[in-house]
C-alpha cells in the first residue's frame, strides 16, 4: 500500500509536516504547478487547505478553476480529494469541483451531528465534536452528508468515478487515522 498526498498551497505550510507525521508522504504543490498543463505528479490524495478562496491567504482559487478538468480526471481515475473551507464570502468558491457545491461563510464554534457509519466521520476523531470550529456550511451540494451543524451540512462526501471527494468546513486538522485511511491506496493516480 502507498500513502502519498499532494498539499496545494502558495508556500510550504506546517500542515505538510503534520501530514508526514501521520505516516503519509506529502508533496507541496504551488498554484503555478496546479495550473501548468505540463506538471505531472502521482498521488493517492490531493489536499486543499482552509482559506483557498480568500485572496488574503492564497492565490489558489484561479489555479483550481484552471485545473478543474485535470482535477476531475484525477478523481475519476481513482485519486482522492480532500477540500477544506473556502474562508471567503464567495458562494461559488467550489465551482471547480466535479459536482455542484455552494457555500456560506460563517466562522465559529459549532456542535457536530455525525453520520458515524461513514468512514469520513473519523476526520474529527479525538476532537470535542460538541464544540469544534467551522468556517461555514454548504447551502447546495451533490453528495452524502457526513456531518451537520445547526442543521446545515459541514462535511460531505461523494464518489466520482473510482475516487472520492470529501469537502468540509471543519476548521481543524484531520485526525491521524483519517489521513492514513484517505491517503493510502494500492497505487497512486496521475495528476
Amino acid at each position: 500500500m502507498i500513502s502519498r498526498s499532494g498539499l496545494l498551497w502558495d508556500e510550504k505550510l506546517v500542515f505538510t509536516r503534520y501530514v508526514e507525521e501521520c505516516g503519509v508522504s506529502c508533496d507541496h504543490i504551488t498554484p503555478h504547478m496546479v495550473a501548468a498543463p505540463f506538471y505531472r505528479g502521482r498521488f493517492v490524495t490531493l489536499i486543499v487547505p482552509t482559506g483557498f478562496a480568500n485572496p488574503d491567504f492564497s492565490n489558489l482559487l484561479p489555479a483550481l478553476r484552471a485545473a478543474a478538468p485535470r482535477i476531475q480526471r484525477f478523481v475519476e481515475a481513482g485519486g482522492n480529494l480532500l477540500v477544506f473551507g473556502a474562508a471567503s464570502v464567495r458562494e461559488d468558491a467550489y465551482d471547480w469541483l466535479p459536482f455542484p457545491v455552494r457555500y456560506h461563510h460563517q466562522y465559529g464554534p459549532v456542535s457536530l451531528e455525525l453520520d458515524s457509519s461513514h468512514p469520513g466521520a473519523c476526520l474529527v476523531e479525538g476532537y470535542d465534536t460538541g464544540c469544534i470550529e467551522c468556517d461555514g456550511f454548504f447551502t447546495d451540494f451533490d453528495g452524502t452528508v457526513i456531518a451537520k451543524a445547526k442543521g446545515y451540512p459541514v462535511m460531505i462526501g461523494k464518489k466520482v468515478g473510482k475516487g472520492e471527494v470529501v469537502v468540509t468546513t471543519i476548521h481543524e486538522y484531520p485526525s491521524r487515522s483519517f489521513l492514513k485511511l484517505f491517503c493510502t491506496a494500492p497505487e497512486e493516480t496521475l495528476f
